[in-house]
């Protein structure tokens, strides 16, 4: 997850393959899932993400392995 911005809307486009990747299929991180990045920490680490309704702490280097595309907000 490149720097994204506190409160930004995000799609997960992939998951690059790692021992972390099963992981984050648990945790309900998966291609085409919608996520919001709540905050991100003053040195990256960790970020909060809201998955479907609960919150998710990820450190900097399991972030590192999700590819997102930003939604457009609309105005």
């Amino acid at each position: 997850m490149k720097t994204i911005a506190n409160g930004t809307d995000v799609v997960v486009n992939k998951i690059t393959a790692s021992t972390l990747k099963v992981k984050l299929l648990e945790m309900g991180i998966m291609e085409g899932k919608q996520l919001k990045v709540l905050f991100r920490a003053p040195f990256g680490d960790p970020i909060a993400v809201d998955v479907g309704g609960y919150i998710l702490s990820l450190r900097k280097d399991e972030a590192e392995l999700i590819e997102v595309e930003q939604i457009p907000s609309v105005v």
